[in-house]
């Protein structure tokens, strides 16, 4: 192991295990790696590399759909799910709870982070669910698991990231990353079904039956939402808009919805803005000191290094993907998600070329392994989400959302046999 990788790999244990912020962190290991092994002006290669990266035009998406986000957050949508949605899973396994999985998977349309959708769907369903009698494991757990979908289907945050990052279409990103939110959604409301078939002391008595005049009647409750998705998606699939200008359409769609419903208050706006602001520097902080970290280990010839020495172990391309998860898994324990993806990528990515696999296809991957992280303690985002919803503790969340973690383990192996499930929307886009 070289000098400039021992270094490198020690000052991360030291600065995080530190509680160093994550974007300084990187940032200050890079400098001190190029200062120690390279002789070179770091002042002007930083000052540089932090304008070309902040200044970036893909970012540009990125505020614009945490501004959507945070607009939405404050309007009645959490409400409509579940009234909209309520009336056509009584009849399902497991009823009500399905409302769980689909109110999160049509609110992750719309907001692009895991945890704003746990917390807008939370907010309802948990009560509603706990108060009619649902087993609370099933309750609690479905809203973990399925909160994460928040982070895989587009717009995503993450992805924007990632996109920024490898270099990858922002938009061919979204697209195969919509194929794979409905088929976890579709298993982890399997899951349900057959925990409540098994068990049926998980429900409660079923309810007396709504007449479908009602039960369509509910359905008026989603047009919001609907609105809001056939805005956006539509307008990026079918090419009437860049994915800068369809965020912008975003943010303009939720206004509509906030102001037919009469939840835009300026203190309300303050707050989405603000909030967006607090959202922004953070992630734009860690991106500027992942770029520069990665650019760095690239002038130092570290992911060459690693990626040498990982190709001489001989492994087939099936068991890299499964030493990734694994090191994607154990990394989420400790960092969130977002941080453990800009680290990792300049060694993870090349290995997973040279293997053989869609840079497209590997960001979905990336994703999910970052779905698994925001359920896994200590540093799971959506257990403290729930934790906040219930007053539970952290770790007795994570065990009512376990079972959701392993389907979510047993979709990547899917998509790694059947990697069409991923790329065949994305490819039907570039034709």
């Amino acid at each position: 192991m070289t000098a400039p990788l021992l270094l490198v790999l020690g000052m991360l244990l030291v600065t995080l295990a530190g509680g160093v912020w994550v974007g300084v962190a990187l940032m200050s290991i890079g400098i001190v790696a190029l200062e120690a092994f390279r002789d070179m002006r770091v002042d002007r290669f930083l000052a540089g590399d932090i304008w070309s990266s902040a200044t970036a035009v893909e970012l540009v998406t990125l505020p614009l759909f945490i501004l959507m986000g945070e607009i939405l957050f404050h309007t009645r949508l959490s409400e409509n799910l579940f009234k909209g949605l309520s009336p056509w899973t009584r009849w399902l396994p497991g009823r009500l709870v399905h409302v769980n999985v689909l109110g999160c998977t049509l609110f992750a349309a719309v907001s692009g982070s895991s945890a704003a959708t746990t917390a807008t769907v939370g907010r309802i369903t948990l009560q509603e669910l706990l108060g009619r009698g649902y087993d609370r494991r099933l309750a609690v757990g479905s809203l973990a698991g399925a909160g994460t979908l928040g982070f895989l289907i587009p717009p995503s945050i993450p992805m924007i990231v990632y996109g920024v990052v490898a270099d990858a279409s922002i938009l061919e990103l979204f697209m195969a990353g919509l194929v794979p939110g409905l088929c976890l959604a579709l298993m982890f409301m399997g899951y349900i079904a057959f925990r409540a078939w098994m068990d049926p002391t998980l429900v409660p008595p079923r309810e007396p039956a709504i007449p479908l005049a009602e039960a369509l009647r509910a359905l008026l409750q989603l047009v919001p939402i609907a609105f809001l998705i056939c805005f956006i998606m539509g307008s990026l699939y079918f090419g009437f808009a860049s994915i800068t200008e369809a965020a912008a359409i975003g943010v303009l769609g939720a206004l509509l919805v906030a102001l037919a419903q009469r939840t835009l208050t300026l203190r309300g706006m303050w707050g989405a803005l603000l909030g967006t602001v607090k959202t922004c520097s953070m992630i734009g902080l860690i991106i500027v000191g992942a770029l520069f970290l990665s650019k760095a280990m690239a002038r130092l010839g570290l992911p060459a290094d690693v990626a040498n020495v990982i190709q001489g172990w001989g492994l087939h391309p099936y068991m890299l993907i499964f030493v990734l998860l694994l090191f994607y898994l154990a990394l989420g324990c400790i960092l969130d998600g977002l941080s453990a993806i800009v680290m990792t990528l300049p060694v993870t990515l090349p290995l997973a070329v040279a293997a053989g696999f869609d840079p497209i296809w590997f960001g979905v991957f990336l994703i999910i392994t970052i779905e698994m992280a925001q359920i896994t303690p200590p540093v799971g985002f959506n257990l403290f989400v729930i934790q906040g919803l219930t007053r539970e503790n952290i770790f007795r969340i994570a065990g009512y959302a376990w079972p959701f973690c392993v389907i979510m383990m047993v979709f990547t192996g899917l998509i790694t046999l059947f990697p069409q499930i991923v790329t065949a929307l994305p490819t039907s886009l570039r034709g």
